[in-house]
């Protein structure tokens, strides 16, 4: 039974029958316990004024009568001193009766069958048609003494009743069975459709056909797994995009080692030419140094892996020795350099934010003008902490903005004139601003500057 649809149904069909048992077993029990006495005393009463009414009509033909009262619906048992038995009405399935209940009521006391019937019986006693199951009263005519017995005949005044109710119940659970199944074939339509949608997932396919006009918990999963199917989809496509750029900017150097390699083995180089060879292989093998590393921490950051060494962290300090490190940097491009840092602690890893706060130093020195300018600023704003970057630079355009934190992107090299960089300074810094728990915004003006914000909270 691997079938959602028929795991569905079988349970809703066995749910309705033990429903069904477990309600008439309250019934029953509800009509042991409040309706079978309150049976036996309307019987009582109807079978004393039957008794009473005999009593007083001392001409009145007594077989006769009781041959009336029947055929209205009652069936009768009547007994003598003599032990002489009379039936009337239909006739009873099962008419034991001891003696001394029959001596009990012609002595003149009254016999609750209804209500002492047993209440083990699991069909409800109120349609055993048993002699057991009577009223017992004294009856007396003519100075002769009998027992009366008497109880309703069920069958001749419900006997229409039955096959109704009969029908009634045997439509009603065909008609249950048939809306189950179809109901669950609706119902269970778009899990299938999502099973399908998700095999052609696993297929790379990410064109999938799901109906979202439900209103329902399965509209909303639909939606929700369309989006999903969206978004893997750009990530496939970012993750392409990532290897064919990983492989641009490790074959590069390492072409450049080789051929430069190749030229220092002939004999025809000059020294010069050597020395120079050397610095070039060197400064790609940095190249490919920091692109491995900046790669490892990307993944470790991917993996989001308990890397953080949370710690109290003077970021105005951090920031200060930043810009000792880099005032050689800063003064052979002539950019002047203002700041505004107070001492503001927050709580984070030191290391890894160095890396954010040299990541936009070195943006805003490369970006720059010759003769710019760059301003660093830190504000407090309730629990938060505000870093911000402005420089002068070559600033970006929107298409440039939308793209600036993607991996191995970087801003047109044709209005750089720098090709230096693996592309992933930006996208290390955002991950680990959102690691902090912060937020990155920029804003940038193309040919006129980019101002970086960072957002942090001072404590977490």
């Amino acid at each position: 039974m691997k079938s959602l649809y028929v795991k569905f149904v079988v349970f809703t069909i066995g749910i309705m029958i033990f429903s069904g048992i477990f309600a008439f077993l309250i019934s029953n029990t509800y009509y042991q316990q409040k309706l079978k006495p309150f049976n036996d005393q309307k019987n009582t009463k109807i079978a004393l004024e039957i008794a009473e009414f005999t009593g007083n009509q001392p001409d009145l033909n007594l077989i006769d009568y009781l041959e009336n009262i029947s055929s209205i619906g009652y069936q009768i048992f009547l007994v003598d001193n003599s032990g002489n038995e009379f039936y009337f009405g239909a006739p009873f399935r099962e008419n034991t009766l001891s003696n001394s209940t029959k001596e009990q009521v012609l002595n003149g006391n009254i016999f609750h069958g209804i209500s002492n019937f047993p209440q083990e019986t699991f069909v409800t006693g109120f349609f055993a048609n048993e002699l057991k199951n009577t009223i017992g009263v004294p009856l007396t005519h003519n100075e002769e003494k009998y027992a009366l017995f008497l109880r309703p005949d069920i069958k001749l005044l419900f006997n229409e009743m039955h096959i109704l109710f009969g029908w009634l119940l045997a439509l009603t659970i065909m008609l249950s069975i048939i809306m189950v199944i179809f109901i669950t074939k609706y119902l269970v339509n778009p899990i299938s459709k999502l099973t399908s949608a998700t095999k052609t997932l696993s297929n790379g396919n990410y064109n999938v056909d799901l109906d979202t006009t439900r209103h329902d918990e399965l509209g909303e999963l639909s939606l929700s797994f369309l989006r999903m199917a969206s978004r893997l989809e750009q990530l496939d496509a970012m993750r392409k995009e990532f290897i064919s750029n990983i492989s641009h900017d490790i074959q590069s150097p390492l072409s450049n080692i080789k051929g430069y390699t190749n030229l220092l083995k002939s004999d025809s180089t000059s020294p010069e030419d050597k020395t120079n060879y050397i610095l070039i292989i060197n400064a790609e093998i940095e190249r490919l140094s920091t692109l491995t590393k900046q790669l490892l921490l990307l993944a470790s950051l991917d993996r989001d892996e308990d890397i953080l060494k949370r710690k109290t962290v003077n970021i105005g300090k951090q920031i200060k020795e930043l810009v000792r490190n880099n005032q050689w940097q800063i003064g052979e491009k002539g950019i002047t350099l203002g700041f505004t840092l107070p001492d503001v602690e927050i709580t984070g890893d030191p290391s890894l934010l160095y890396a954010v706060w040299d990541n936009l130093l070195t943006n805003a020195i490369k970006y720059n003008k010759p003769n710019g300018t760059i301003e660093i600023s830190i504000e407090e704003q309730g629990k938060s902490v505000l870093v911000i970057f402005e420089d002068t630079g070559i600033g970006m355009n929107n298409k440039e903005k939308e793209r600036i934190f993607d991996r191995f992107y970087r801003v047109d090299t044709a209005r750089t004139r720098s090709v230096d960089g693996t592309g992933l300074g930006l996208s290390i810094v955002a991950a680990i601003v959102t690691l902090h728990g912060g937020l990155i915004h920029v804003n940038s003006i193309e040919n006129r500057g980019t101002n970086f914000v960072v957002e942090l909270p001072v404590m977490q």
